[in-house]
């Protein structure tokens, strides 16, 4: 029996199996790579769902890490933490917002934007708008309340009834978003590019589009970058490609490079609305993850992988292309920077436990999407070596 059986046996005697777990057991990564008890080499391209996007064990976060670990680790919110105040300066210095909520997971950052809409709302409009309106496909984390806002009925089975104040709409509709405004709405949430979807993107103007109808119906608009944010799709955050300013955006996955860490952005008169006592969190933005948050970010925004991000993922699309043009069960690819889809005629699950077994990590969404989120900073010998393997498992198919 080798390492790996055993750790696996272990853990099926104790941990909730909650997760479809595939056979491997991961003991230490770096750059785009990761390996396994028994030290086989894995090519990373689900990086954590898109939580490594500076690839594993970043030199700069690490250190980060290691210096407050020696020196403070939590400490209650009660006090104010320096970490903390520098991250929240850094994030609006390079966004819109003027204020920052931090918490532990986009779920959270999610739960407290809604709570902050429904706040807003009671506050200048009165307790009958409390509605949100989100997209179908969306996801915004496992709660009941990100539950509710979610449209996807499979992540809703077995936890009804769902809260009541949540509508959903196609995604891309400026039509059928139009049609549920009602007088009780009070805010839309949106990713500006689903990821767990399928990773589908909104069409060009969709989002001005609703940001116009946010403003012409004083609704919130709120940006849910959980899986886009922090320069997943080429820029710092989606919001920018298409010139469009929300009035509250939710951050996690790789905003500390690893480490978990929530956060939700706003403005100062939004702000005001969550006052002492109303929402929030015993680890949210303590000094040991905003350390790390703020060498992450920094790192992202000194270094050229924004560029990288972009070139890379135009390459890894070109390679994607190629192989479309061999394989006639692919249907589609689409993505923007290093968020990519491959949209099957087939079920995708079996590809990727092919891929898997050949030294290649990536997933399947929604059935038959495979999707690539490599971290930031992958080259193309990396891309080449990825796609070979993806070739030689898509030939596998009869």
């Amino acid at each position: 029996m080798n390492k790996s059986q055993e750790w696996m046996n272990r853990a099926d005697k104790h941990v909730m199996k909650t997760y479809g777990r595939y056979p491997i057991v991961a003991e230490r990564g770096e750059g785009c790579r990761l390996w396994d008890v028994d030290g086989k080499a894995y090519l990373d391209f689900l990086a954590g769902v898109a939580v490594n996007n500076l690839g594993h064990c970043h030199p700069e976060v690490v250190s980060a890490l290691r210096e407050q670990a020696g020196r403070l680790l939590h400490c209650s919110n009660f006090y104010h933490i320096p970490q903390q105040v520098e991250l929240a300066e850094w994030l609006c210095e390079h966004s819109f917002a003027e204020r920052v909520f931090f918490c532990n997971s986009g779920a959270e950052a999610n739960e407290a934007a809604m709570k902050l809409a429904r706040k807003h709302s009671h506050e200048k409009h009165g307790e009958d708008r409390f509605e949100v309106i989100t997209a179908l496909a969306s996801f915004h984390g496992r709660t009941i309340g990100a539950i509710s806002a979610t449209g996807q009925e499979k992540v809703k089975a077995g936890f009804t009834p769902m809260l009541e104040g949540f509508k959903h709409v196609p995604f891309g509709d400026v039509e059928a978003m139009r049609q549920a405004i009602t007088q009780q709405s009070c805010a839309i949430m949106l990713e500006p590019l689903q990821g767990e979807g399928g990773v589908n993107l909104a069409p060009p103007g969709y989002l001005k589009a609703v940001r116009e109808l946010c403003d012409e119906f004083d609704l919130l608009l709120i940006f849910d970058e959980v899986q886009v944010g922090c320069g997943r799709t080429g820029s710092l955050w989606a919001y920018e490609q298409d010139e469009v300013i929300p009035d509250i955006m939710t951050l996690a996955k790789a905003l500390a490079g690893g480490p978990p860490i929530g956060a939700l952005l706003t403005t100062e008169g939004l702000a005001t609305r969550l006052g002492p006592g109303t929402h929030g969190s015993t680890f949210g933005g303590n000094p040991l993850v905003c350390a790390a948050a703020l060498a992450a970010m920094q790192a992202l925004n000194e270094e050229t992988l924004l560029d990288n991000c972009r070139s890379m993922g135009a390459y890894l699309i070109e390679k994607l292309e190629q192989c479309k043009n061999k394989h006639s069960f692919i249907k589609e690819i689409r993505g923007r920077g290093l968020i990519i889809g491959v949209e099957l005629d087939i079920e995708g699950g079996p590809l990727v436990v092919k891929a898997m077994e050949r030294g290649l990590l990536m997933n399947c969404t929604v059935g038959n999407v495979l999707r690539f989120v490599p971290p930031l900073i992958v080259n193309r010998a990396e891309i080449d070596e990825a796609m070979t393997i993806l070739d030689e498992v898509l030939a596998t198919v009869s």
